[in-house]
C-alpha cells in the first residue's frame, strides 16, 4: 500500500485520472450538444421536406406579449413552446444563400436590375418570372427555377411584425418576415405609389380555381392569391422574384395512413390526426385542446405552427375544382357553410401569433391556413378573394358578427372560431 502512494507515482496517477475525467467531460458535453442540436439537424437533413421553424420566440395571450408560458399556464402550447427547426443559413458570398435546413439555395436579393437598390423597378410580371428562370445565371449555377409556394414559404419567419395601418414617418420600428441578416429586403416603394406592405414575392404556384398567383408577402407575413392584372389600372401586376435551386423534392409530401386515425408524412417527419376537431373554437381553446389530447397511444399532440400546417396544403385541389378541401383526400375535413352560403371547408388555427406593430395589441391575431375558400367581401358580395391554401390571421377572441363585411381592403372574413388539426413529431 505504501508503494502505491509514493509521491511520484501518485502524481502520475492523479494526472492520468484528471486527463480521463477531462476526456469524459468533453465527450459528455459533445454528446449533449449533439443530442440537442446536431442530431436534430441531421435527422431533418435526412428528410426531403424538413419544415423550417418560424423563429417565433415571444409569448402572447389574446392581445399582447406576456411572460414565458410553462406547462399548466393558460397559454401554454403556443409556437414559442415548440421552437422546432431553428432557421439556419449560409451566405455564400456570391449573391446566393444556402438554407442549411432545407438544402435549398436562394438568390439573395430581388434586385434584378443590379443597381444596388430594391425598388418597384425590380419587380416582374408572372410571365417575366417564368421566362427569366430559364436564362438565370448566378454563383456559377444555371439550374435555377421559379420557386413553388411551399419553397417560397420556407423562408418566412414570424419574428416579423405586420405593418398594416402603420402611420410612422420611418420604417425603423418595423421588422420584416424574412431574415434580413442573410436576405436583401425592401418594403413597398412608396416613391412609386406603392404601399409599404407591397413586398409580395411571386411563386410558380397558380390557384387551380381562377387566375390567381400564390405569393408570400414578407412585409405583412401572409400567403395570398394575387390577380395577374393590376387591380386599379392597366397592365400586369408585378412581384419581387427570387429563384431557387437544389432539393427538387422539397414540398412533396409522402403520406401514409397508419390505420389508427393518424397520418404520417415521411417527407416532413410529422404525424397528423386524420380527423379535425369538428368544430370552430377560439385560439386559447385550441391550445388547451391540443395539450390535453390523447389518441392512438400518444399524448404529445400539439397545435401545429403555421409552417407545419401549410405543409399539408394540396394546391392542386379546391372546393370548386375537386369538390374538396385543399388537402390530400387521405385526410378527413369537416364541411362548413361559408359567408356566401356555399358548402365549404374551414380555416385551421396554428399555434403562431401574427404580431403587428402596435405596442398595445401586438398579439391580438393568430395565423391560420384556409383549406377552403379564403373569403372576402368585395363589390357588394362575398367571394373567394385569396384562394384555398391562403395563410392569413384572425382575432383570437371576439364575435364574428362584429365584422359583417369582413376586415381590410378586401373584406377578409373574420371567423375567430376556427378548426383544429393536431400534429406530433415522429420519434
Amino acid at each position: 500500500m505504501k508503494r502505491i502512494v509514493k509521491p511520484k507515482k501518485s502524481t502520475s496517477i492523479v494526472f492520468g485520472f484528471c486527463c480521463v475525467l477531462i476526456v469524459i467531460v468533453l465527450l459528455l458535453s459533445s454528446a449533449k450538444n449533439l443530442s440537442s442540436n446536431s442530431i436534430a439537424q441531421n435527422t431533418k437533413r435526412n428528410l426531403d421536406y424538413p419544415i423550417v421553424g418560424t423563429n417565433q420566440t415571444k409569448f402572447y395571450d389574446n392581445s399582447a406579449e406576456i411572460n414565458t408560458q410553462t406547462v399548466g399556464d393558460d397559454f401554454y402550447g403556443q409556437n414559442a413552446n415548440y421552437p422546432k427547426n431553428t432557421p439556419k443559413y449560409k451566405d455564400n458570398g456570391d449573391g446566393t444563400v444556402t438554407d442549411l435546413v432545407t438544402s435549398l439555395m436562394w438568390q439573395q436579393s430581388p434586385d434584378t436590375n443590379g443597381d444596388g437598390k430594391i425598388t418597384a423597378r425590380d419587380k416582374m410580371t408572372y410571365k417575366e418570372a417564368v421566362a427569366g428562370a430559364a436564362s438565370f445565371n448566378l454563383g456559377g449555377y444555371t439550374d435555377w427555377r421559379f420557386p413553388t409556394i411551399k419553397e417560397q414559404y420556407s423562408l418566412i419567419v414570424f419574428s416579423g411584425v405586420d405593418p398594416s395601418g402603420y402611420k410612422g414617418s420611418t420604417l425603423d420600428g418595423l421588422k420584416s418576415f424574412i431574415d434580413t441578416d442573410y436576405f436583401k429586403f425592401a418594403y413597398g416603394d412608396t416613391n412609386d405609389g406603392e404601399r409599404i406592405i407591397d413586398s409580395q414575392y411571386a411563386s410558380s404556384t397558380m390557384y387551380v380555381d381562377g387566375e390567381l398567383l400564390f405569393g408570400v408577402n414578407f412585409a405583412d407575413g401572409r400567403i395570398k392569391g394575387y390577380g395577374l392584372k393590376m387591380p386599379f389600372g392597366p397592365g400586369d401586376k408585378t412581384f419581387f422574384v427570387t429563384y431557387v435551386r437544389g432539393n427538387k423534392n422539397y414540398g412533396i409530401n409522402k403520406f401514409n395512413d397508419n390505420g389508427d386515425g393518424t397520418i404520417s408524412d415521411k417527407a416532413t417527419g410529422l404525424m397528423w390526426m386524420q380527423n379535425d376537431n369538428q368544430e370552430g373554437v377560439l385560439w386559447q381553446e385550441a391550445l388547451n385542446y391540443a395539450e390535453n389530447y390523447e389518441f392512438a397511444g400518444y399524448s404529445d399532440w400539439r397545435l401545429p405552427n403555421v409552417k407545419e400546417l401549410q405543409s399539408i396544403v394540396d394546391y392542386s385541389r379546391s372546393p370548386n375544382t375537386s369538390d374538396s378541401a385543399a388537402i390530400d383526400p387521405i385526410f378527413n375535413c369537416s364541411e362548413i357553410v361559408n359567408e356566401a352560403g356555399q358548402k365549404d371547408y374551414p380555416f385551421y388555427w396554428s399555434s403562431t401569433t401574427h404580431s403587428n406593430w402596435s405596442t398595445v395589441m401586438n398579439g391580438r391575431n393568430a395565423s391560420y391556413v384556409s383549406f377552403g375558400r379564403a373569403m372576402g367581401y368585395m363589390d357588394g358580395k362575398w367571394m373567394d378573394v385569396h384562394g384555398a391554401g391562403a395563410q392569413r390571421s384572425d382575432p383570437k377572441i371576439g364575435n364574428p358578427k362584429d365584422w359583417p363585411k369582413g376586415h381590410g381592403p378586401q373584406g377578409d372574413a373574420q371567423r375567430i372560431n376556427n378548426y383544429v388539426r393536431l400534429v406530433r413529431d415522429i420519434k
